[in-house]
């Protein structure tokens, strides 16, 4: 049965006394599995692979600036004017694939639960998953049927999201109830697709949705992410979320942190703009040199490499010896047997990139290569993006009430 908003009204206050509570749990974990292509089988890079994730972070963040705009009525601190006019890319994305180190787990919609497969996402906000509504787009996914749910509600309201190109995924919103490592958040507005975009079609995305856990102030549907939701309706002993992408056992663990997947304390930095997990990087440190001090850094699981600034990351690879690679804007070489040492301060603590991390793969010939660096530069984006080339070497929990990120060492 599918119920209007008109009628779920009319009707709260039966829902309200005959609707089993939820039962507040203790903090639990979803294993996390993961699919590269950013390297081909022969462990060269994947250039078209790379490109299209790199265009795709950017047009993500830009989304971002464009929601908070919509959301609050004022320009992001950090928005770049005249960046939308630009192409991201142009890049010819029915050739492309983004599997690139990028996070799935499983959630369940609606009552009877249905499972999906979620692209867990800290750069973004939204719920978003194919509808059975859908056109041939969502083929391959699993699909959301709000007349099978028993606790789904049309909000009578579109939504439309924009990806990279200009290409976008566009439905309807509803509400439903959410499950996530055994919690329930309730009333959870989900945007139900009737077209996704090429980036989230079958073969490009293994993943049937995506699960956003940033702030409120950049969802394109103006209402509360699924973990703030758990965290209002009471149902985790501590509103925090934490990952560890290490094996191997990788997984989101919420309502706290796992103390079996981390050694000593935690070193925090407190969100510096509500909207994105943004902090205060204290220092970028090159091959012992300190290149750069006191720089905006937002915390992306949903991206796989690491970005900065054009002049930033220019000044970065001049201090390890790396080399713009003229035929691909934004990425730097080194040579194979002379991996630089990167590291990010935050908090006053120092944690150093692992070789094999920072060393994405190698181009050119297999006797003579060069390798390229997982740090690149995201045009018209002014701050750093942390993705999960330095997430996989340390356990970053999310403080949500506290509004901060903190990260300790891996056991």
């Amino acid at each position: 049965m599918r119920f209007t908003l008109a009628t779920f009204i009319n009707a709260l206050p039966f829902f309200v006394s005959a609707a089993p509570q939820p039962a507040k749990q203790r903090g639990t974990a979803i294993p996390l599995s993961t699919l590269s292509s950013l390297v081909n089988a022969d462990k060269s890079v994947n250039f078209e692979a790379f490109d299209f994730h790199t265009a795709s972070t950017t047009a993500k963040v830009l989304r971002g600036f464009d929601n908070f705009e919509k959301n609050t009525g004022a320009s992001h601190p950090f928005s770049v004017k005249g960046a939308r006019k630009r192409d991201s890319g142009g890049l010819p994305l029915a050739s492309l694939s983004d599997r690139s180190d990028r996070w799935f787990g499983t959630i369940s919609v609606g009552t009877p639960p249905r499972n999906f497969a979620v692209l867990f996402d800290t750069g973004s906000s939204d719920l978003i998953f194919p509808g059975i509504d859908c056109d041939d787009s969502c083929d391959g996914h699993a699909i959301y049927d709000p007349e099978a749910s028993l606790t789904s509600i049309e909000l009578g309201k579109p939504f439309d999201i924009q990806f990279v190109g200009g290409d976008s995924a566009f439905g309807h919103q509803y509400t439903d109830n959410v499950t996530i490592a055994g919690l329930t958040a309730t009333l959870q507005t989900v945007g139900v697709a009737m077209h996704y975009s090429r980036g989230l079609q079958i073969e490009r995305f293994p993943g049937d949705g995506l699960l956003g856990m940033a702030f409120q102030a950049i969802s394109r549907c103006n209402h509360s992410p699924v973990l703030q939701t758990l965290v209002i309706e009471g149902q985790t002993d501590e509103p925090v979320f934490a990952f560890n992408f290490a094996a191997p056992g990788p997984e989101l663990y919420i309502g706290g942190t796992n103390p079996d997947m981390y050694t000593g304390d935690f070193a925090w930095a407190s969100v510096t703009q509500q909207g994105f997990w943004q902090i205060n990087i204290d220092s970028v440190v090159g091959n012992g040199q300190n290149v750069l001090n006191n720089v905006a850094g937002v915390i992306d699981t949903g991206s796989a490499l690491i970005y900065g600034p054009p002049s930033d990351v220019a000044a970065l690879y001049a201090a390890i010896g790396g080399t713009s690679l003229t035929f691909r804007h934004g990425s730097y070489s080194f040579p194979c047997d002379a991996v630089p040492s990167v590291s990010f301060t935050f908090g006053g603590r120092s944690f150093l990139i692992p070789a094999a991390a920072f060393n994405t793969g190698y181009f050119g010939d297999p006797a003579h290569p060069v390798c390229i660096g997982a740090i690149a530069v995201s045009e018209f984006v002014p701050f750093w993006i942390i993705g999960t080339r330095f997430l996989s070497s340390v356990y970053t929990a999310f403080d949500v009430s506290s509004e901060r990120v903190g990260f300790a060492t891996l056991a």
